[in-house]
């Protein structure tokens, strides 16, 4: 009977073993003492390059793919011809529509080191490039015939089916069995000892999943399958692996650096205002209430408006007391035209036979007229209101016209504004260095080219407010929006100018450019940079000239893991 335990014992040792494995793993790492990582293995490559271009090849499935690059920034070259001499004869590739080349390369499926020589024309330019591509051997297949290799397998299957099923009907059965193996040890005494070891089977099988799991891991989790394509990804020493392909999806530019003796700058707080010769005010001159023009309806905001168009009436309000002093004046001078007409009608009558002179006659009508315009000029000022008319061309900007509204002598009705002829009014706090043009930064990073018109003389808390004139503003500008102007001072210095996207901000807040080292390889380099105008920051320490950097893309690359 001894001998009948050891398969039992086995099988209990198994189970445990199998379960056990993955204990020794602790937060944060896989299960297993040296848990395999996702394959991050790169189809076969090489690279050259020249003075113009760069040339990176790239194997996969019996196919080469080119990708054909100018050195300096990066930019593909779609309309070039490409020959190359391979192991199986000269061929040419043809242009493919990602903007690559497609070359067949049966040779390539096989393991061995080749030698292919590219011939690239571009235009007026043309080059060789020689490139080296290794073909690694494919690994070997796992072994099949090894019986514990079968049996772990087996048993690691049934572990995955245990932990995928609901436990809910395991446990009722697992329950149901273990009272029937407690009831057959009492009444079989003689057998306990392979009761035993089925009991501790059962057990590891039902519980050991959930007893060896750690925070934040799953035994049974499976291994992340190797990946059938080249990723993008940060390396061990800080650089970046970012493949051809990727680099095509995120447009990466660059540009060749070199140094040069430019103005230090300052940015200025500044504001967007209209040009004072292209812009106007209405108002009212007199207070009265406003109504709308011939045509029924106020212009709207937006609206182009004409020099000289009306755009609002206002009607003078007229006092009780104000109408009765009219009338009575009017009573008066109704009284003083009837008696002149009367005047005027008989000298007509005695002037023929001499009784009165002409002159008396034309003085009488002389008299009646002026009567008869002031009886007109009152019975025009309640009649004709005053017409508030465009002083230029332009767009209405604002507008506080509301039908029945009392407008007040010297208030704003409306603001007429070009939108063409904006300016920039910026407040100084440094000697500037005046009578030079600057450049503007508007919240979204849009710039703007300025033009200076002016400085002013009298400070304005402490500063010194200066105008400069926006050179082809564009049509969503509007005024009162804030901007930084950035202008230059009388000193100078020496440095790099790159763009601003081209500075990142690292995990530790320090400013960092990418530097293209290789075709497919981007290195980080820590900077100090200060600002040089709406659209370049100037590099004063941490690269040298003659460096490819990253103008286009950094952010996207900086976010790579």
């Amino acid at each position: 009977m001894p001998v009948s335990f050891v398969p039992a014992l086995r099988a209990v040792a198994l189970a445990l073993g199998l379960w056990a494995s993955p204990a020794a793993a602790h937060e944060g790492h896989d299960h297993g003492a040296e848990a395999p990582a996702a394959s991050t293995a790169n189809a076969p490559r090489g690279a050259s390059r020249s003075e113009a271009f760069e040339l990176v090849a790239i194997a996969r499935n019996g196919r080469l793919s080119l990708y054909l690059d100018r050195a300096g920034t990066n930019e593909p070259v779609t309309d070039a011809t490409v020959t190359a001499e391979t192991p199986e004869g000269p061929a040419e590739a043809t242009p493919m529509p990602d903007g690559s080349y497609g070359l067949p390369a049966h040779w390539s499926t096989h393991a061995g080191e080749y030698e292919v020589l590219f011939t690239v024309t571009a235009g007026d330019k043309s080059d060789l490039f020689p490139i080296s591509l290794t073909v690694p051997e494919p690994p070997p297949p796992p072994a099949s015939d090894d019986a514990w290799a079968t049996s772990l397998a087996a048993a690691h299957d049934f572990r995955r089916h245990i932990e995928e099923a609901d436990p809910l009907p395991f446990a009722v059965g697992g329950a149901g069995f273990l009272l029937g193996v407690v009831v057959t040890l009492l009444m079989r005494g003689r057998r306990r000892v392979p009761a035993a070891a089925l009991v501790v089977l059962v057990l590891a099988l039902a519980l050991a999943p959930k007893a060896f799991a750690h925070e934040g891991h799953e035994g049974g989790t499976p291994m992340a399958a190797p990946s059938g394509q080249d990723l993008a990804r940060r390396l061990p020493d800080g650089a970046i692996f970012v493949p051809k392909p990727t680099q095509r999806v995120l447009a990466v530019r660059t540009v060749v650096t070199a140094s040069d003796i430019v103005s230090r700058t300052v940015e200025l707080p500044g504001r967007i205002i209209p040009d004072p010769s292209a812009s106007g005010v209405v108002q009212s001159s007199v207070g009265g209430r406003l109504a709308p023009p011939e045509s029924g309806r106020f212009p709207r905001l937006g609206t182009r408006v004409k020099k000289g168009e009306v755009l609002a009436t206002v009607t003078p309000p007229v006092q009780a007391v104000d109408v009765s002093d009219m009338r009575q004046r009017q009573g008066e001078l109704d009284q003083q035209i009837a008696i002149i007409e009367r005047r005027v009608e008989r000298y007509r009558k005695l002037a023929p036979g001499g009784s009165v002179s002409q002159v008396q006659l034309d003085d009488a009508l002389a008299e009646l007229k002026g009567l008869a315009d002031r009886r007109a000029a009152l019975d025009a000022i309640r009649q004709h209101p005053e017409a508030l008319t465009a002083p230029v061309d332009g767009v209405i900007a604002e507008a506080s016209a509301v039908a029945g509204q009392m407008a007040s002598p010297g208030v704003q009705v409306f603001q007429i504004v070009e939108p063409s002829r904006l300016w920039v009014e910026a407040l100084s706090f440094d000697a500037l260095a005046t009578g030079q043009d600057a450049t503007a930064r508007l919240a979204d990073g849009r710039t703007l080219r300025l033009t200076f018109m002016g400085a002013g003389l009298a400070d304005r808390s402490q500063a010194v407010p200066m105008h400069f004139a926006v050179q082809g503003a564009p049509p969503e500008l509007r005024t009162g929006q804030f901007v930084t102007v950035l202008a230059a001072l009388d000193a100078q210095q020496t440095g790099l100018a790159l763009p601003r996207t081209s500075v990142v901000r690292g995990g530790n807040g320090q400013s960092l450019v990418y530097e293209h080292t290789a075709p497919e390889r981007f290195e980080p380099r820590e900077v100090r940079v200060e600002p040089l105008d709406a659209g370049r920051v100037l590099v004063v320490s941490g690269i040298a000239p003659g460096k490819r950097i990253v103008t286009q893309g950094a952010e996207l690359l900086n976010q790579v893991r």
